[in-house]
């Protein structure tokens, strides 16, 4: 885990540094503060719909599971929005964009369904009737 955090540090610097060599350092910033606004902006436009949608799937009486996974993706895009850089950035908006997050909830439900599958194991017996009385319903 740690170094998965060095490389995405590392990746991130490297984002920056690339930015920063073509549009200048104060470009960098602009660029950095616009999608933080933008994100911010996104998200809670996004927060709000994903709210009025489990709302609505309570009411209805159906399951929000959609809903609830669209809650918690556009709360994690606003997350990686708040974070410096400019790969967190990507990564945060392209959470809170519906489209790519049906696609990024469709795949972590798949991941989720085929994790928490219950296993099936068979084994080769042989069904015995029990002739024995049922205290319970002896005592009525």
């Amino acid at each position: 885990m740690a170094v998965l955090f060095l490389l995405y540090v590392v990746a991130e610097v490297a984002a920056v540094w690339a930015v920063s060599s073509v549009v200048g350092v104060l470009g960098t910033l602009g660029l950095l503060i616009a999608g933080a606004l933008l994100g911010s902006w996104l998200a809670r436009r996004e927060g709000a719909r994903a709210a009025r949608a489990f709302m609505s799937a309570a009411r209805a009486g159906r399951s929000p599971q959609a809903e609830v996974t669209d809650g918690m993706l556009v709360a994690f895009g606003g997350v990686l929005i708040l974070v410096p850089g400019f790969l967190s950035d990507v990564a945060g908006l392209l959470l809170l964009l519906p489209p790519t997050r049906g696609i990024v909830r469709r795949a972590w439900l798949r991941r989720v369904e085929k994790r928490t599958s219950p296993r099936v194991i068979v084994v080769d017996s042989e069904v015995v009737p029990d002739d024995r009385a049922h205290p319970v319903i002896e005592g009525r």
